[in-house]
């Protein structure tokens, strides 16, 4: 049987500079979860499935965890986090007339608002664009985990590409409206409703498509079908093996934790991920089967 991982490419990614086992797999040592980065990022973190919280949301907003209880389904749930979101941070949709009103009339109106969904928007489109990179900055923020991939691999910080993803993720154009604290409360809304639908469930069973390992640098081979793999630190999965084969030849097969899932369909009744099935889940390093389609 051949290897779905071949030999060849993983003397290659070895040899590229990749830290194997040091700063890039154990993160800056700071984060917002109370658990260290490299346990987050490491396979037994996974195997744990133990729940985590960003420090001081769910105390802050206890007013929408409170709405949220009294939410008779997930979709009723979904649409108060939509209706809180927008009241508490101005997501309004913009106007047509605003444009035409006089500057004192149209005042904030006129101000460009970003939100969590613009972010979502950008990540489909493309994970790599500026809102892409917002989003990895939001999870380096929080969980102290860099990433792995932006428009190329990241393996120094003294590197153009570095440089590229640092540009990105601190556009000022994305870094207005408390845009961190709105991803802290979408996924505090995720973990919420993860445990409440099933709050003994185990991981998640999800699949990624892909045609080569320029983005997920292989860790250590277990057999001719499972390996290690460090993913990006914000990666995109979906729950359906045949959306997967969409993306890509090979399918990656992974079993991630609750905790991890920062995103899926049915959390929230209109979004721009709908179509995939898509699930954002935090990467790091992972044990996944990897078979041809």
């Amino acid at each position: 049987m051949v290897s779905v991982i071949d030999g060849d490419q993983r003397a290659e990614q070895r040899g590229d500079g990749q830290q194997r086992d040091g700063l890039w797999r154990h993160g800056d040592g700071t984060n917002l979860v109370g658990v260290p980065a490299g346990f987050i990022g490491s396979t037994d973190f996974n195997a744990l499935n133990q729940p985590l919280h960003i420090a001081g949301v769910r105390e802050m907003n206890g007013g929408l965890f409170h709405m949220l209880e009294r939410a008779a389904d997930e979709s009723d749930a979904g649409q108060a986090f939509s209706a809180y979101m927008t009241t508490m941070f101005g997501l309004e949709p913009r106007s047509p007339t605003a444009d035409r009103l006089p500057a004192e009339e149209a005042g904030t109106r006129r101000r460009y608002r970003t939100s969590y969904l613009r972010l979502l928007r950008g990540w489909a489109y493309d994970s790599s664009s500026p809102e892409g990179a917002v989003l990895k900055g939001w999870v380096e923020s929080r969980f102290g985990l860099f990433p792995t991939y932006h428009r190329e691999p990241l393996r120094r910080f003294n590197s153009q590409a570095w440089a590229r993803y640092v540009d990105d993720k601190m556009g000022s154009r994305f870094h207005n409206n408390a845009i961190l604290s709105q991803l802290d409360l979408l996924y505090e809304f995720a973990q919420w409703a993860l445990r409440r639908a099933s709050p003994d469930s185990g991981p998640m069973r999800l699949y990624r498509g892909v045609n080569d390992f320029d983005e997920h640098p292989i860790i250590e081979q277990i057999d001719k079908r499972r390996a290690i793999l460090r993913l990006n630190n914000l990666v995109s999965f979906t729950a359906e093996r045949d959306i997967a084969s969409c993306f890509g030849d090979c399918i990656l097969e992974a079993d991630v934790p609750l905790a991890k899932v920062l995103f899926f369909k049915t959390l929230l009744p209109r979004h721009p991920l709908k179509g995939e099935d898509e699930v954002l889940a935090i990467g790091g390093d992972y044990l996944v089967r990897a078979t041809y389609w």
